[in-house]
């Protein structure tokens, strides 16, 4: 694989690309049953549509609110009535696990003195909460929140969002993504985007295509000469 040149820093989606979105159900799986892949999958597809739909609207809520309201909608779908286990799945998703290669990436990118970034639809205090718990905090230089843009991806002023707070570039910039809509929104931007395709995902068929393809975040650190 092409190695990706002149990169000053790597910029990382959170929710799905660093942090395990399944995590919260999967810790609950004994109280969930059957129902804990199904109200993972409604659970997130209704995460992402709400952000889309709120910021086409001109309705912003922010991200925390907009999971709570997610949630909610999967547990009404899957006629789910338990406040208590509501919020105990809200808890956690303060503190969801890491994708195991996440910290050891980090580190990698770290000790060949790259600069790491987190650039997510979610809010400050989730964002640091999961990161603080997966152990990653301290190897990320800045984590930035589309909360004062009150706007999501894939909404190119989150991008330009990176550029102005990092001092650098779009083209300057690899930015890792495992959501493949997000994938063609940082493309299509200009950024140097790297699709982490875990699970097979086929690309969406949008403007803006990757630079580089993988499986696995172990992968990077070579791809930007780290």
């Amino acid at each position: 694989m092409t190695q990706i040149r002149d990169i000053a820093v790597c910029v990382f989606d959170a929710y799905g690309t660093l942090f395990d979105v399944t995590a919260a159900t999967a810790r609950l799986k004994s109280k969930l049953g059957d129902n804990a892949g199904q109200l993972a999958e409604i659970w997130r597809r209704k995460q992402l549509e709400y952000t889309w739909l709120r910021s086409l609207m001109g309705r912003y809520e922010d991200f925390w609110q907009v999971t709570s309201d997610s949630l909610g909608y999967a547990m009404d779908t899957l006629k789910m009535s338990d406040p208590a286990l509501r919020a105990q799945l809200m808890q956690l998703y303060l503190a969801l696990d890491a994708y195991p290669e996440t910290k050891r990436t980090l580190e990698r990118l770290k000790s060949a003195k790259m600069q790491t970034a987190i650039l997510s639809n979610g809010t400050q205090t989730m964002l640091v909460s999961a990161a603080k718990h997966a152990g990653i905090y301290p190897l990320l230089d800045q984590v930035l929140t589309v909360e004062p843009l009150a706007t999501y991806k894939p909404s190119p002023a989150v991008y330009q969002l990176a550029c102005d707070k990092l001092g650098v570039p779009a083209a300057r910039i690899c930015y890792l993504s495992s959501n493949a809509w997000d994938v063609a929104g940082a493309a299509a931007f200009g950024f140097r985007v790297v699709s982490v395709n875990r699970f097979g995902q086929l690309p969406e068929v949008l403007p803006g295509e990757p630079v580089a393809t993988v499986k696995s975040l172990d992968e990077l650190p070579a791809l930007v000469g780290a």
